[in-house]
């Protein structure tokens, strides 16, 4: 967690690197850093914590550039499996450092915590979308076994008759 107001008006500080655990930023932590250009942080829906307003990067005027960090997002990004989704993810997840330099200073989190959301709702959707295709390619998987078997109990059925009548 970082705390409120932690490093607020640092002028030491130009970019940031969170680890994969860091569960919360509260408002204020880092407002007006004048120096901070780059933050690099896990995608997570409720990492800012919100008091009348989210305010946490707010007035950090060079703030151009967010990084997710983690393996975890890499490796869901990298599993898609339609080269759309793949493409499509990439481009959502590189949106914000397009947007972040025109946004006004006061609105940084808000942007970044709108563009957090519509990532993770866009991954959930996929891996959603990816679930149903599975388990749609599991139950014509199973009917094709069953047609098989069934063939199969059909053509044993048909030797077993010939059999009979070759014997009798």
């Amino acid at each position: 967690m970082v705390r409120s107001e932690a490093f607020r008006s640092c002028e030491a500080l130009s970019s940031i690197e969170f680890s994969e655990r860091l569960e919360t930023i509260e408002p204020d932590a880092f407002q007006c850093c004048d120096r901070l250009q780059r933050i690099t942080i896990p995608l997570k829906r409720d990492l800012f914590t919100f008091d009348r307003k989210y305010t946490q990067f707010d007035d950090c005027d060079l703030l151009t550039t967010v990084d997710l960090v983690g393996e975890a997002h890499n490796k869901t990004v990298s599993s898609l499996h339609m080269e759309s989704w793949r493409t499509e993810m990439k481009g959502e997840t590189n949106r914000i450092n397009q947007f972040l330099p025109n946004t006004p200073a006061n609105d940084k989190t808000v942007a970044i915590k709108q563009w957090m959301e519509s990532v993770i709702d866009k991954m959930d959707h996929y891996k959603a979308e990816h679930h149903r295709y599975v388990k749609e390619a599991v139950s014509l998987l199973e009917l094709a076994l069953w047609k098989a078997k069934l063939d199969e109990m059909d053509e044993n059925s048909v030797e077993e008759k010939t059999k009979k009548v070759g014997q009798a």
